[in-house]
């Protein structure tokens, strides 16, 4: 199996300006990618660009730009053109599905933030210096880096990228290892129900409180960003430094609420995995819960509108994304894998209408957002313990259904 790891790297002040220097020179010949491909496309031929093309150009670029572009790995801007190619992969293929297609933009240099190099050794050594008791990356143009390691990396290296997240710069590698040991049965299984309120309701009659890291911020944040806006919007290189410590400040906090969130998301997923060897969760589609309404025109008045309850899901969108259901749910999925356990996900709907009870299903049998009270037999319960167990039911249905 294949495992990330993400280092904390503490590079000198000439090597951030190398550092920075590279994601430069390789977003500018990411733009210059896409720019010849949307030239050729434009032209009367309709010529289509292709990877290899662009590829096998890169030894001229570098001979004619030896201080630049030619003093990075050739590797490294070979996987930027792959990384060109794949959005434009994408694009066709969201195009041919009849989805909404987004063709690839130009990308500004604070928008590009990520080099990646498909080969330890290739450009790259991790572990460079394995006398010296600091853990050192090494980078082509850049010189031996130090690295925070605050675990040990199992496996073989396979790839390394420089990642930079704000003032902060990261190494993150991938490496191939051999399947853990699954975990030891426990034979408890569970049901769970994501909401708001509490973060999670298991089968069990248990809940695990929503910490809402962004409504915990929202007024430092709306703070720092009222501080912002006071000046203009300039290019990062006009900025004073008060406006760069303000985008800094901004950035900090936002930084903080994610990290938060992935840490709530990885406890809470390694204490489900830990004790239970199946677990079920609703197969919720968080990017149409979290659409806004539709308008509704006014027929007496042209050009108006009807009220829709938009400030309403306004703010029933933010709980949503702050929180991170999705995030919880894809560190679920990877930890059980990795512990051997079975995770299953179940069609969500009528989950807290149905009486776990009799079987009743009426939209009345949830009279509010906590209580659940059955109006065929009488059965009360809250409503989220209720969501739960139909859903551990429905998914021990579907994991008896599988093959073996």
């Amino acid at each position: 199996m294949i495992r990330a790891y993400k280092f904390l790297m503490r590079p000198t002040v000439g090597q951030q300006v190398a550092l920075g220097d590279m994601l430069r020179d390789h977003c500018s010949l990411y733009n210059g990618a896409l720019q010849e491909r949307r030239d050729a496309y434009r032209h009367v031929s309709k010529t289509s660009v292709k990877y290899g093309q662009q590829s096998a150009q890169l030894k001229e670029i570098r001979a004619f730009d030896p201080e630049w572009q030619g003093r990075w790995s050739f590797s490294s801007q070979q996987a930027t053109l792959r990384r060109l190619d794949k959005a434009f992969a994408a694009f066709f293929r969201r195009v041919k599905s009849g989805e909404m297609p987004g063709y690839p933009r130009f990308r500004g240099v604070n928008w590009f933030d990520t080099v990646d190099f498909p080969k330890d050794g290739d450009g790259c050594r991790w572990n460079s210096a394995p006398h010296d008791p600091v853990t050192r990356v090494r980078f082509q143009g850049v010189g031996h880096v130090k690295v925070n390691q605050h675990r040990p990396v199992v496996g073989e290296v396979k790839t390394v990228s420089v990642k930079r997240e704000g003032k902060r710069w990261y190494v993150v590698l991938t490496a191939e290892q051999k399947q853990p040991e699954p975990l030891p049965p426990t034979g408890s299984v569970v049901g769970i129900d994501m909401g708001i309120a509490n973060f999670l309701a298991d089968s069990g009659g248990g809940f695990v409180p929503s910490p809402r890291h962004g409504r915990c911020a929202a007024a430092k944040l709306e703070a720092a960003q009222q501080v912002l806006s006071r000046f203009p919007r300039v290019c990062r290189d006009k900025r004073t430094a008060n406006h760069q410590r303000a985008v800094d400040k901004v950035a900090g906090l936002h930084r903080k609420v994610r990290l938060q969130r992935l840490d709530h998301a990885h406890k809470t997923a390694l204490t489900l995995v830990r004790e239970h060897d199946v677990i079920a969760h609703e197969a919720l589609k968080i990017r149409n819960m979290v659409k806004g309404p539709a308008p509704k025109p006014d027929p007496d008045r042209p050009g108006g509108f009807l009220p829709n309850g938009a400030a309403a899901k306004a703010g029933l969108n933010h709980s949503i994304s702050d929180a991170g259901w999705g995030v919880f749910l894809t560190i679920l999925h990877a930890k059980a894998e990795s512990a051997g356990r079975e995770v299953i996900a179940v069609d969500p709907r009528n989950t807290s209408r149905t009486c776990p009870a009799c079987g009743h299903v009426s939209a009345e049998n949830r009279p509010t957002q906590e209580k659940f009270h059955c109006l065929s037999c009488g059965h009360s319960a809250h409503a989220d313990t209720v969501g739960a167990l139909n859903v551990l039911r429905a998914g021990l249905v579907r994991c008896d259904a599988q093959p073996a």
